[in-house]
This record gives structure tokens, sequence and C-alpha cells, in this order.
């Protein structure tokens, strides 16, 4: 069975007992957990499946086991002949669509995820910031309310689809974001429960040394279609250390990425990993795209039917 594109789930996504079923239920999943702990000289099984929420919602944490919980998936969809044509990832998934087309090693995958995890967890720890999602407002007036903000910086970092666009910045001029979506005509502007600002400039400083420390990987060319979140277009760049460090302080640009791909005729797709916030998107963007939920042997067997 062919899909058009897997889709790879950001930070957010995480939950105890993560991919446990996988790992019991699949060799080639339970293959990637072992591989993954080798690479990260950690126990990442044990991680996922014991950890309580708060040890999970740690930044340091959530990457490396959504990455590997996600990889694991893969595996098993690709043990049950499941095939696919391209692939994205929404944020950290971006990493994990890389590993999926063979840009790097599922190793040098861990390693990297394992760094940008704690970089991003460093600049969080080190700011006062955070994130807010704003509901049933036009993406225009909600860049517009973030532009009016006089107490600091705060921009439009997420545009996950139609009437959602998550913003992030300094917590008081999130707070003063956040009063003028709502005075726009926003139907709700929610904090989310997320350590840092991520994808602004206030990343910056964990993007240059995520930059640096890349500098000794070898990035091969995508064995399938990547699609990048930092433009929604088809990755071309040679460069992979600049461009990841310009990921981690840009925008998502998930709606434009999925509209493109579907111009380019994939209309089906798989949420490749924890949760279903990816699925729930692609129903809003658009009903002629099909995408099924993949984070448990249940999910990976309606696939493969």
């Amino acid at each position: 069975m062919n899909y058009g594109f897997a889709f790879f789930p950001g930070q957010g996504a995480q939950a105890p007992g993560m991919g446990k079923e996988l790992y019991e239920g699949s060799a080639a999943a339970r293959l990637i957990f072992e591989e993954a702990s080798d690479s990260a000289n950690m126990d990442v099984a044990r991680l996922c499946f014991e950890s309580d929420k708060d040890m999970l919602s740690r930044t340091e944490n959530s990457q490396i086991a959504i990455f590997t919980h996600s990889m694991a998936a893969l595996a098993a969809l690709k043990e049950a002949g499941v095939t696919f044509s391209a692939c994205a990832g929404f944020s950290l998934g971006e990493y994990t669509a890389l590993a999926a087309a063979g840009v790097v090693s599922l190793a040098d995958g861990v390693k990297i995820v394992s760094m940008r995890g704690k970089l991003m967890q460093q600049a969080a720890d080190s700011s006062d910031g955070g994130m807010a999602a704003v509901l049933g407002l036009d993406d225009a007036l909600v860049e517009e309310a973030c532009a009016k903000v006089t107490s600091g910086v705060v921009l439009p970092v997420n545009y996950n689809c139609p009437g959602q666009l998550v913003i992030a910045g300094e917590r008081a001029a999130l707070n003063e974001a956040i009063e003028n979506c709502k005075a726009a005509g926003a139907r709700r502007a929610l904090p989310l429960a997320v350590s840092g600002a991520f994808h602004t400039p206030l990343m910056a400083k964990a993007a240059a040394e995520l930059r640096a420390f890349l500098s000794d990987f070898t990035f091969a060319q995508p064995s399938m279609a990547l699609y990048s979140n930092l433009d929604g277009k088809v990755l071309e760049t040679a460069d992979m250390p600049a461009h990841l460090e310009q990921h981690m302080i840009s925008p998502v640009r998930w709606k434009a990425l999925v509209v493109n791909g579907m111009s380019n005729g994939l209309t089906s797709a798989c949420e490749v990993g924890p949760g279903k916030t990816l699925t729930g998107f692609a129903g809003k963007i658009s009903k002629d795209l099909v995408c099924k939920p993949v984070f448990d042997m249940a999910g990976v067997l309606a696939a493969a039917e």
C-alpha cells in the first residue's frame, strides 16, 4: 500500500507510554528503540514507556522520545508493506523526515535531535518566553495584532491550518498580543504548556550552536520528495546546517506545505508517530486529503489495509 505523504509530528505530541505497543508488536519497531538507545547512551524505551507527563514535557526529553516513536512507527509500517512517495515533518518532525528520507542515518538523527532538545531547553530556561494558540482569526489579523505589540518580541510562528495560528515571544509581549487578538475577534487565544518561544529569534543562540554542532555530520540527498516546513516547498538546499539553523528561528508553514504537496498530487497521508494533531490539521486544510494516524499496531494494520 502506497501513500502520498508520511507526516511526522512535532513537540507536544508526547504522552506517557508512547510507543510501547509498537515495541511489543513489531520487531522492526523494537529494533529502532534499541538502536536509538545505543546512539543516545540512554534507555529511550524506558523514557517513553515509564516517564510521567512532566518528565516527557521537558524539551530535552520530548524531542528524542517523539523522534524515536515516529521512526519506530515508520519501521512498523514498512514491515507491513506500506510505502510513501514523500515525507514532511512539523517543526521537530522535519528531523524525523530527514531520517526517513535517508538524509541522515538513524544514529546521527538521534544525536542531532538530542542536541537540539538540550539547546532549546537551555534557551527556554534562560528566558521568560511562551507560546499561544489563536483560534478563529484570519492570519493577517493575527500578524497585525503581533505587529502592534510594544512590550517586547512576539511573532506568528505556526501556520497550522485555516483559523489556527500559534504565536510566540517574550511573556509580556505574548500577553499583550493575546489581548490584541481577542480584541480583533479571535474565538480563543490560549497560552500553551511549553517552556519557550520556539521558532522565534529568541532561539538564535541555540540555533547558532546547533549549526556549529552539525558541521561534523554528513548529509545525503533525500531518497524521496521531502517537503520543508521552513517554506512549504520541496527541500533543495545543499547546506543542511544553515537550513536547520534558520529552521529553528523561523515560522512553521504547515498549511502552505500541505497545499503545495496536494498540488503535486499528494492526496493521501499517514501521521506517523504520537498523536493525531496533524490528522486534524489535514481535515481543516482540505477535505480532499485523507490522513490516517499511526501511533500503535492498530494504526499500522489499518494503514496496511
